[in-house]
């Protein structure tokens, strides 16, 4: 919905006026301003009147009004400008530009500033880091310049002192990604001496005012301004407050921009010796000048790093070449040693303020971007330059001004009005030609080659011998005196306002100025002595050396005359001018209501003289006349085809103008259109905001059928390559299943005449596919291997290869070492080289055993070492056969001792460690304890022979025998349960069994 003023408000777009006369303009402007509504329309062009107080017109609200809607949908705004320029840029992909014009104190600057506020606050959603710091950085070098390049004026707190014209780059998504600055002509001259009322620029004051003391101190400085030359005319008026809020907001802006410290500390210290510079004073030694306090010079050879002697020549002499290379050292006289120091105060400021944008520009330039990766880059200018200006006394710097906003209102009448007549005339469009005020025989007054005065000035200037003012003055005289823009008191005896041989007046399309000749010749020729460029170039401050690199030119090198202040100027304005035309440019026509600063005060001849200069009646008349929009016929219906059946998504009619034609009759504006030779023309912004209503609707359909088709491309050929890919894939499988298959079977050919069967062979790297099947195979193989193997064992090893096997699943993993690796004898002593002396008697006491019981088989037989429930521990013998497990007395013929059934045998107990105990649990919970020693060879591992031997007995005898393997064993002894552990002890001999708080112990021979 369009949000619409009341009539209270007076009309909100001068083209509704109901007579476009001057009275109407005045009092529909003066009704408005008096309500607070500071903005008015000329179609889309803007008029602000400067209110002379803070409005609540320009914080986040206002910002979420404005955003993206059409220009008349809301009231009349800034913020609708530069939301249009922006729109423009982004849709049609368009360079745009944002100027704003008007005098001295209409509240340019402020405009620029709440425009760029708003083009930050609307771009990049998405918060990327790299767009947020260069929109911190865009803003935050207003701060900065307006230090460094404004002052307070007798028509304006806070006056532009120089030219600004910034680029914004925009990548295709709209997002700020870099930018650039240029300066144009900054008045130097306030450096020296400002008019009645006024300041030198804001830095100083705010150096002054708002530094701590301590750096004050360092820099030699002092709080009151009045105790400084260059400063002491404005210091009645310094604002205290104002200036030291100022100081800390310079310097934070500074931080956040990317000045280092040290950069910081530099622009200071230039800063404070310009200060200095300005109090450094001169007497005369005989026909020489020579420094009045010579304290000043080692003051200012610190502040800018040199040589306190080299200072002193610099400022004193002159050094000149002669022929030959012969170089001479001419002294100054008093008054030229000061025009010499004013002269390099001068430079030095300008050299600071141009590297201060300069070290901007580093900051804000587009990094990376490259557009064939990230889109076309688009620009949005915005301008904001000094105003037209009318002092009571108007040297160079005025008439450059004033010549600077000729050019502006030039480019104003060009687009504006000619070129908008004649581009009606040239499509054939009805039209009633409107006369307006043509301003450029004063551009060409002041620009002709040759003729002009800027032209005059560059050859007074080139001339031999001496040339003063008054013989330049003279000169215009001559040549210009026929001119009706100029006159001169020689040429006009009878008007005392001006004086004879000093002054001359220019009428200019914002009113006559009078201008005074005096210091032309010296500002356009800018003298500098090259010793002072020398001298600085040698500073040891790298920031400062960076200013002056035409200091490393030797004295004797003979170089181009260089450029003169105008031509220099007039050039970069005529650029200017150039990359605004390129553009598609937005007006903001800033109007000053009173030169009293009051914001109830509408001086009525005050703005009717504004209105008629801008020549904004024209522009009404224009507007009123003309077409909002014009567009070629191929580039409208590029944009609004999808709206119409007959033109989507191609039309078949025989001209694009015919196309357009039905698309409009379709919607109904036939009647707000007119039709030229190779452009529509739309009279009123709100056909083109329907159209824009439309295809915002219709797009995202469109974008959704482009998507579908285009995702269902993706995917078709996606299926293609995954077919392509996946036969690929079968056909490689088979390769790879083939070759390793082939491999196989040649590593694998020949295993069976292998002494090893095959073990040595190594496996080939099976595919993914096959990794289960060789798993398989490697099962299989290792089957067949142990049958082969098994098949050549005798009958009478396959005993002990049973038990073998029966210990390992007992055992691996569990015990280090159980004794697979020797030969399993069994019955130990029954063998004479294990038992000497004593194999006799135990093989008759086995035979008496066997007489008596009948056992089949001796399973196992070995010396211990046994403990009793009292923690007695004694050699005894253990002798398991197939029936009974034995306890003997080695001393006493191998008496038995205790004989166990072996079916009351459950489970059998061992270490992990090489202790050589086992546990015999009886169904009885009297279980046995023993240690296996007396071996031979002594270090033999017999423990995997006992439990093996038993547990391939168990599974004969189709018994469970449970084997566990811990190194803290629990035994019961006659029903009370006692824990057994195992101790290393490298002093002991021999294993043995002793007392624990919990039960006993073995104590273990070894490390």
């Amino acid at each position: 919905m369009a949000e619409l003023e009341g009539p209270e408000f007076g009309k909100a777009d001068f083209v509704l006026l109901d007579e476009v006369t001057m009275e109407q303009f005045l009092e529909n402007l003066r009704l408005r301003f008096s309500q607070g509504r500071i903005y008015t329309y000329i179609g889309e062009v803007v008029v602000a009147v400067n209110p002379y107080r803070a409005l609540a017109l320009y914080g986040p609200p206002a910002v979420e009004r404005y955003r993206g809607r059409e220009l008349y949908e809301r009231p009349p705004h800034l913020f609708a400008l530069a939301d249009a320029a922006y729109k423009a840029m982004k849709r049609r992909a368009k360079d745009t530009c944002i100027v704003i014009s008007g005098e001295s104190g209409a509240g340019k600057t402020e405009a620029s500033k709440y425009i760029m506020q708003y083009i930050a606050a609307i771009t990049n959603p998405t918060q990327r880091a790299e767009v947020e710091r260069v929109k911190n950085v865009l803003l935050k070098s207003n701060c900065v310049l307006e230090a460094f390049g404004n002052a307070k004026t007798n028509r304006n707190d806070n006056s532009s002192r120089f030219g600004k014209y910034m680029d914004i780059n925009f990548d295709f998504k709209g997002d700020p990604t870099g930018g650039h600055i240029h300066n144009y002509l900054l008045e130097k001259s306030r450096i020296l001496q400002q008019q009645p009322g006024e300041r030198n620029f804001h830095a100083f004051y705010q150096l002054l005012l708002g530094a701590a003391p301590a750096l004050l101190a360092a820099l030699h400085l002092c709080r009151d301004p009045g105790a400084y030359r260059y400063t002491q005319e404005g210091a009645q008026g310094s604002a205290c407050g104002d200036d030291a809020a100022g100081y800390q907001a310079v310097e934070e802006a500074m931080a956040v921009i990317g000045f280092s410290p040290e950069e910081m500390g530099s622009v200071r210290r230039i800063l404070a010796a310009i200060l200095h510079l300005g109090n450094v004073r001169f007497v005369a030694e005989g026909e020489t000048a020579a420094v009045e306090d010579a304290a000043q010079l080692s003051v200012l050879a610190e502040l800018t790093a040199t040589e306190p002697g080299s200072l002193r020549q610099a400022l004193l002499t002159r050094t000149v070449a002669a022929g030959g290379g012969e170089l001479i050292e001419k002294g100054h006289s008093p008054k030229e040693a000061a025009y010499a120091r004013d002269a390099c105060a001068k430079a030095i400021y300008e050299r600071l303020f141009c590297w201060i944008v300069g070290r901007i520009n580093a900051s804000i330039a587009a990094r990376g971007y490259d557009a064939r990766l990230h889109g076309k880059s688009t620009v949005i200018g915005v301008l904001d330059i000094y105003g037209f200006e009318i002092f009571d006394t108007n040297s160079f710097e005025q008439f450059c001004i004033n010549y600077c906003n000729e050019k502006l209102q030039q480019l104003f009448i060009e687009l504006i009005l000619r070129q908008e007549q004649a581009e009606y005339q040239r499509e054939g469009i009805a039209w009633q030609s409107i006369e307006y005020f043509s301003n450029e025989p004063i551009v060409e007054l002041v620009e002709q080659p040759h003729r002009g005065i800027l032209a005059l000035l560059d050859e007074a200037c080139l001339a031999a011998g001496t040339i003063t003012d008054p013989l330049f003055l003279a000169s215009m005289d001559a040549r210009l005196g026929r001119h009706p823009h100029y006159t001169s008191r020689k040429l006009c005896p009878t008007d005392k306002t001006m004086e004879f041989n000093r002054d001359f007046r220019i009428k200019h399309y914002a009113g006559d100025v009078t201008y005074s000749v005096e210091g032309f010749l010296d500002k356009n020729k800018d003298t500098l002595f090259q010793d002072f460029k020398r001298l600085l170039y040698n500073s040891a401050d790298p920031v400062l050396r960076d200013m002056w690199p035409d200091g490393e030119q030797s004295i004797t090198e003979v170089t181009k005359r260089p450029l003169t202040t105008g031509t220099l100027f007039k050039n970069s304005i005529v650029a200017l001018v150039e990359n605004l035309a390129s553009k598609e440019p937005y007006y903001v026509r800033c109007i000053k209501p009173n030169d009293q600063k009051s914001p109830t005060l509408f001086d009525e001849e005050r703005c009717r003289h504004q209105v008629s200069y801008l020549g904004l009646l024209e522009n009404v008349r224009v507007r009123r006349a003309g077409f909002a929009y014009r567009q070629p016929y191929n580039r409208f219906l590029l944009r609004y085809k999808m709206t119409c059946e007959y033109t989507w998504p191609n039309h078949l009619m025989a001209s694009d103008r015919e196309a357009t034609q039905a698309l409009l009759e379709q919607h109904g504006f036939q009647d707000d259109v007119a039709y030229g030779h190779t452009k529509v023309f739309i009279r009123t912004p709100r056909t083109l905001f329907c159209l824009e209503q439309e295809r915002a609707q219709l797009i995202p359909i469109i974008v959704l059928l482009l998507q579908k088709a285009w995702r269902g491309a993706l995917a078709r050929r996606r299926c293609r390559y995954l077919r392509a890919a996946y036969t690929i894939m079968a056909y490689y499988k088979r390769h790879k299943v083939k070759a390793y298959l082939r491999e196989l079977l040649r590593r694998f050919q020949a295993v069976r005449t292998l002494p090893d069967f095959g073990k040595s062979v190594v496996w080939p790297e099976p595919p993914a596919v096959l990794a289960r099947f060789q798993d398989a195979s490697q099962r299989l193989f290792r089957r067949w291997r142990a049958r082969q193997i098994v098949k050549n064992i005798p009958p009478s090893e396959m005993g002990q290869i049973r038990a073998k096997v029966a210990a390992m699943e007992a055992l691996a993993g569990l015990r280090k070492e159980w004794g697979c690796q020797r030969s399993w004898a069994r019955d130990y002593l029954s063998s004479p080289s294990e038992n000497p002396g004593l194999a006799l008697p135990f093989a008759r006491r086995l035979q008496t055993l066997k007489d008596k019981v009948h056992f089949g088989s001796v399973l196992f037989s070995c010396h211990v070492r046994k403990i009793n429930r009292f923690g007695k521990s004694r050699d005894r013998a253990i002798l398991v056969t197939d029936q009974h497990l034995y306890k003997l007395e080695p001393r006493q013929q191998y008496r038995v001792m205790r004989a166990l059934p072996l079916s009351t045998v459950t489970g059998l107990s061992v270490t992990s460690c090489g202790a050589q105990l086992v546990v015999f649990h009886t169904q009885s919970q009297e279980d046995l304890a023993v240690c296996l020693h007396k071996m031979q060879p002594a270090g033999d591992n017999r423990v995997g022979e006992l439990v093996g031997v038993l547990l391939e007995h168990c599974r004969a005898t189709k018994r469970e025998l449970r084997v566990r393997v811990s190194d803290c064993i629990q035994l019961s002894l006659r029903g009370r349960r006692r824990l057994l552990t195992v101790e290393t002890r490298p002093d002991a001999a021999t294993p043995d069994f002793g007392k624990s708080r919990d039960g006993f112990v073995l104590y273990w021979p070894g490390r």
